[in-house]
């Protein structure tokens, strides 16, 4: 049995927005290696360098890592010298992670040429259509996950459409 034009469509959009999505990370990935870090690593730190403090369950969903990878990545990135874990004066049981003063140095010289790496893997697009992309990804994006809460799965608050 044929699959109709809107399931043909659905599924087209579907394998062109993976590729995509694969191509343009596989810049930045190939980027953060060059570096000497993971991309775990590299999304830890920068969530902190443009974040400031965040606690490390904050950080677990805002990159879509278990608590307990975070905690190795945390651990890691210590040992480095480039973040510290710093308890939460109003609530014990949080921890936050945050930069230390070599982690800062460390993406200071490192973020500028990352992002212009990225500027170029997205540079097919010129600034209008890069415009309208995100528009139409962040409406994709949010309303597949109404779909899923609707359907009763959880809300992933990690995914920052915004």
């Amino acid at each position: 049995m044929p699959a109709s034009m809107e399931t043909e469509r659905a599924l087209h959009l579907f394998r062109v927005l993976a590729r995509c999505a694969r191509s343009v990370m596989e810049h930045a990935r190939q980027d953060i290696v060059a570096q000497g870090m993971k991309p775990t690593e590299f999304a830890v730190m920068e969530l902190l360098y443009h974040r400031g403090p965040t606690p490390l369950g904050d950080i677990a969903r805002r990159i879509l890592l278990t608590t307990g990878g975070v905690t190795h990545v945390i651990d890691q990135l210590e040992k480095r010298q480039w973040i510290r874990r710093v308890p939460c004066e109003k609530d014990r049981r949080v921890l936050f992670a945050e930069l230390t003063e070599a982690g800062r140095q460390k993406m200071d010289a490192l973020f500028p040429a990352h992002a212009e790496r990225i500027v170029r893997a997205v540079s097919a697009l010129d600034p209008t259509e890069q415009l309208m992309a995100i528009q139409l990804l962040r409406k994709l994006g949010l309303g597949a996950q109404a779909l899923l809460e609707q359907e009763g799965g959880t809300r992933d608050r990690s995914q920052d459409l915004a």
